[in-house]
């Protein structure tokens, strides 16, 4: 099990030597990736996505770290788009595309397989085509042929998981000239601020007793870690940080969005990783100061349930207010259990901006989380091993 030193995240000399790419960093530009994108995407020649008949379907390409892009635009999309936004992780696309349709593809570096695939099989169905990924990239190539609009995302962006701002701000301001969402320019704006706090707050140089993202991964150190969402938008936060903890963290981390998942998430609650669920474990799930790891044998790492909350949106709804009774009860049952419990909250605003401050919350937890367990959160030496296997 993991062990977590507090002092190393408040260590300068180990933040720089454990972070050999800046992880912490590259999360902080994510409000500059925002304002930076939309003047990109505004210097794309953008005007050819409405110069014609809205789509009659849209299709939407992104996996690995930029996955969470399709995510968040079917999220957003799925409460009043006039047409239907569908996401595809690889090829082949739906046979139902067309010329009548739009694909998005999106690839920080243009060069992944599958949004290459699905772009180039969008072409030849002579379906419209919006990229999303570097400049003078295959991606790029194939998108000019088309006559496709594409986005670069800038210089300097080297990992689709800290230039997750990069990829998604184009695809919204997209869709929201083509009228399928409702996140105009000031919305991004206000999500950049956003961002912009949330990288103030938990800043390398902000302490552990202060700093919400180093008291975050204090919290979910030496724990396998549930994250439950309690709607849709903090449900795609959900995923987004059961991701950010995996591939970040290396801790392997579950997701779920309420109200569905709440059955299966709660019957966790009864099973070995609760109270009593191992050795050094007492009845309420607390840590036995008394436990001997050479008599007693390593202790068993315990639940953790971290909750994503929405902002109340509209408390006179019965449906939000059934909602938040659920995810109440759902806190109140963890916390009899024994669970390890934390709650990020979203501050009010707009939908984007809100699930901005989550995600970002939660995106430093796990790189923090990452250096105080000693491991780089840029470089994992199996994930290595694997692309050299499979290239």
């Amino acid at each position: 099990m993991a062990f977590l030193d507090e002092a190393l995240l408040d260590d300068p000399a180990h933040l720089a030597s454990c972070d050999s790419r800046e992880t912490v960093r590259a999360l902080a530009t994510a409000g500059a990736q925002v304002r930076e994108a939309i003047s990109l995407f505004e210097d794309a020649a953008v005007h050819r996505l409405t110069r014609g008949d809205r789509p009659r379907a849209v299709v939407v390409a992104s996996l690995g770290g930029s996955a969470v892009v399709a995510d968040v635009l079917g999220m957003l999309a799925e409460p009043g788009s006039p047409v239907p936004v569908t996401v595809r992780r690889n090829v082949p696309l739906p046979g139902w595309v067309g010329p009548l349709d739009l694909v998005v593809a999106v690839s920080l570096s243009g060069r992944a397989r599958g949004p290459l695939a699905v772009a180039a099989e969008a072409a030849r169905r002579g379906a419209s085509l919006l990229t999303v990924g570097a400049a003078d990239s295959p991606l790029a190539a194939i998108s000019a042929r088309a006559r496709g609009v594409h986005v670069d995302v800038g210089r300097g962006r080297t990992s689709s998981r800290t230039s997750l701002w990069s990829l998604l701000t184009p695809v919204l301001l997209g869709a929201n000239a083509l009228h399928l969402i409702d996140v105009p320019p000031s919305a991004l704006r206000q999500a950049a601020d956003r961002l912009d706090e949330e990288a103030e707050a938990c800043r390398p140089s902000s302490e552990s007793f202060v700093n919400p993202a180093k008291l975050l991964a204090l919290g979910l150190a030496d724990t396998v870690p549930v994250v439950l969402g309690d709607g849709p938008l903090s449900g795609v936060a959900a995923a987004r940080a059961a991701a950010m903890l995996a591939r970040t963290a290396r801790v392997p981390a579950t997701h779920g969005e309420l109200p569905d998942a709440a059955s299966q998430i709660v019957a966790t609650f009864d099973g070995p990783f609760t109270a009593g669920g191992g050795q050094g474990v007492d009845a309420r799930g607390t840590a036995d100061i008394f436990a001997d790891p050479f008599l007693d044998g390593p202790s068993m790492p315990r639940l953790s349930l971290l909750m994503l909350r929405d902002a109340p949106v509209d408390p006179t709804s019965p449906e939000e207010a059934d909602l938040f009774a659920l995810t109440d009860a759902v806190l109140a049952t963890a916390d009899d259990a024994g669970v390890r419990v934390h709650t990020v909250v979203a501050e009010p605003g707009p939908p984007i901006a809100r699930i901005a401050g989550q995600m970002a919350r939660v995106d430093f937890a796990a790189t923090y989380l990452a250096i105080g367990s000693g491991l780089d959160p840029a470089h994992s030496r199996h994930l290595h091993q694997l692309r050299d296997q499979i290239r």
